[in-house]
Protein backbone atom coordinates (compact mmCIF):
# COMPACT_ATOMS: atom_id res chain seq x y z
CA UNK A 1 0.00 0.00 0.00
CA UNK A 2 1.56 3.28 -1.05
CA UNK A 3 1.85 6.44 1.01
CA UNK A 4 -1.02 8.40 -0.60
CA UNK A 5 -3.45 5.52 -0.28
CA UNK A 6 -2.67 5.28 3.46
CA UNK A 7 -3.26 9.03 3.83
CA UNK A 8 -6.57 8.72 1.97
CA UNK A 9 -7.64 5.82 4.17
CA UNK A 10 -6.71 7.77 7.31
CA UNK A 11 -8.79 10.75 6.18
CA UNK A 12 -11.71 8.46 5.33
CA UNK A 13 -11.54 6.90 8.82
CA UNK A 14 -11.39 10.36 10.40
CA UNK A 15 -14.40 11.61 8.42
CA UNK A 16 -16.52 8.53 9.15
CA UNK A 17 -19.67 9.65 11.00
CA UNK A 18 -19.07 13.31 10.21
CA UNK A 19 -21.12 15.59 7.99
CA UNK A 20 -18.57 16.40 5.31
CA UNK A 21 -19.28 18.80 2.47
CA UNK A 22 -22.88 19.39 1.40
CA UNK A 23 -24.70 21.98 -0.72
CA UNK A 24 -24.98 24.52 2.10
CA UNK A 25 -21.24 24.31 2.76
CA UNK A 26 -20.51 24.89 -0.93
CA UNK A 27 -22.80 27.94 -0.96
CA UNK A 28 -21.14 29.28 2.21
CA UNK A 29 -17.68 28.84 0.67
CA UNK A 30 -18.77 30.86 -2.38
CA UNK A 31 -20.20 33.58 -0.11
CA UNK A 32 -16.93 33.65 1.84
CA UNK A 33 -14.89 34.01 -1.33
CA UNK A 34 -17.09 36.83 -2.62
CA UNK A 35 -16.96 38.65 0.73
CA UNK A 36 -13.18 38.37 0.84
CA UNK A 37 -12.90 39.62 -2.72
CA UNK A 38 -15.13 42.62 -2.00
CA UNK A 39 -13.29 43.36 1.25
CA UNK A 40 -9.96 43.37 -0.58
CA UNK A 41 -11.19 46.01 -3.06
CA UNK A 42 -12.74 48.28 -0.43
CA UNK A 43 -10.33 50.96 0.80
CA UNK A 44 -10.14 54.63 1.73
CA UNK A 45 -13.26 55.86 3.47
CA UNK A 46 -14.74 52.38 3.33
CA UNK A 47 -11.83 50.57 5.03
CA UNK A 48 -13.96 49.86 8.11
CA UNK A 49 -16.61 48.20 5.93
CA UNK A 50 -13.88 46.11 4.29
CA UNK A 51 -12.58 45.01 7.68
CA UNK A 52 -16.08 44.07 8.82
CA UNK A 53 -16.67 42.06 5.63
CA UNK A 54 -13.33 40.31 6.08
CA UNK A 55 -14.05 39.30 9.68
CA UNK A 56 -17.55 38.22 8.74
CA UNK A 57 -16.08 35.98 6.04
CA UNK A 58 -13.66 34.52 8.61
CA UNK A 59 -16.61 33.73 10.87
CA UNK A 60 -18.33 32.02 7.95
CA UNK A 61 -15.16 29.97 7.28
CA UNK A 62 -15.25 28.81 10.91
CA UNK A 63 -18.91 27.86 10.49
CA UNK A 64 -18.08 25.91 7.31
CA UNK A 65 -15.37 23.97 9.15
CA UNK A 66 -17.70 23.34 12.08
CA UNK A 67 -20.41 22.00 9.75
CA UNK A 68 -17.91 19.85 7.84
CA UNK A 69 -16.50 18.10 10.91
CA UNK A 70 -19.74 17.98 12.91
CA UNK A 71 -20.97 14.58 14.08
CA UNK A 72 -24.53 15.80 14.65
CA UNK A 73 -25.74 14.57 11.27
CA UNK A 74 -29.43 15.12 12.00
CA UNK A 75 -28.99 18.86 12.63
CA UNK A 76 -26.62 19.38 9.68
CA UNK A 77 -28.94 17.56 7.28
CA UNK A 78 -31.88 19.59 8.58
CA UNK A 79 -29.93 22.84 7.96
CA UNK A 80 -28.97 21.65 4.48
CA UNK A 81 -32.58 20.74 3.64
CA UNK A 82 -33.81 24.18 4.71
CA UNK A 83 -31.16 25.76 2.47
CA UNK A 84 -32.16 23.52 -0.46
CA UNK A 85 -35.84 24.44 -0.04
CA UNK A 86 -34.96 28.14 -0.23
CA UNK A 87 -32.58 27.62 -3.16
CA UNK A 88 -35.11 25.54 -5.13
CA UNK A 89 -37.76 28.26 -4.68
CA UNK A 90 -35.36 30.92 -5.96
CA UNK A 91 -34.15 28.76 -8.84
CA UNK A 92 -37.65 27.60 -9.76
CA UNK A 93 -39.05 31.12 -9.99
CA UNK A 94 -36.27 32.16 -12.34
CA UNK A 95 -36.59 29.16 -14.65
CA UNK A 96 -40.38 29.37 -14.65
CA UNK A 97 -40.29 33.04 -15.57
CA UNK A 98 -37.88 32.33 -18.46
CA UNK A 99 -40.15 29.56 -19.73
CA UNK A 100 -43.25 31.77 -19.52
CA UNK A 101 -41.46 34.57 -21.35
CA UNK A 102 -40.40 32.20 -24.14
CA UNK A 103 -43.95 30.84 -24.60
CA UNK A 104 -45.48 32.94 -27.40
CA UNK A 105 -48.68 30.85 -27.73
CA UNK A 106 -50.03 31.68 -24.26
CA UNK A 107 -50.41 34.69 -22.01
CA UNK A 108 -49.91 34.36 -18.25
CA UNK A 109 -51.84 36.19 -15.53
CA UNK A 110 -51.29 36.21 -11.79
CA UNK A 111 -54.30 35.92 -9.50
CA UNK A 112 -54.46 38.87 -7.12
CA UNK A 113 -56.05 36.81 -4.32
CA UNK A 114 -53.88 33.70 -4.13
CA UNK A 115 -50.90 34.43 -6.41
CA UNK A 116 -51.55 31.48 -8.72
CA UNK A 117 -50.37 31.80 -12.31
CA UNK A 118 -53.12 31.27 -14.90
CA UNK A 119 -52.37 30.48 -18.56
CA UNK A 120 -54.69 31.37 -21.46
CA UNK A 121 -54.21 31.20 -25.24
CA UNK A 122 -53.16 34.39 -27.03
CA UNK A 123 -55.65 36.18 -29.30
CA UNK A 124 -58.92 35.52 -27.46
CA UNK A 125 -59.68 39.24 -26.92
CA UNK A 126 -61.16 40.53 -23.65
CA UNK A 127 -61.89 37.55 -21.42
CA UNK A 128 -62.76 36.70 -17.85
CA UNK A 129 -60.37 34.18 -16.33
CA UNK A 130 -61.50 32.10 -13.36
CA UNK A 131 -58.60 31.14 -11.08
CA UNK A 132 -58.49 27.35 -10.75
CA UNK A 133 -57.06 27.60 -7.24
CA UNK A 134 -59.34 30.06 -5.46
CA UNK A 135 -62.15 30.78 -7.96
CA UNK A 136 -61.48 34.53 -8.21
CA UNK A 137 -62.19 36.17 -11.56
CA UNK A 138 -59.69 38.17 -13.57
CA UNK A 139 -60.70 40.47 -16.43
CA UNK A 140 -57.94 40.74 -18.99
CA UNK A 141 -57.08 40.92 -22.68
CA UNK A 142 -55.27 37.87 -24.02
Amino acid sequence: MNFFRRIGNAIARFMYGRNGVDQLNIALVWICLILELVSSFVSGKWALVGAILYYFSLALWVWVLFRTFSKNLYKRREENQKWLNVWWKIKGKGSGARARHADKDHKYFTCKSCGAICRVPVGQGNIIITCPKCGAQIRAKS
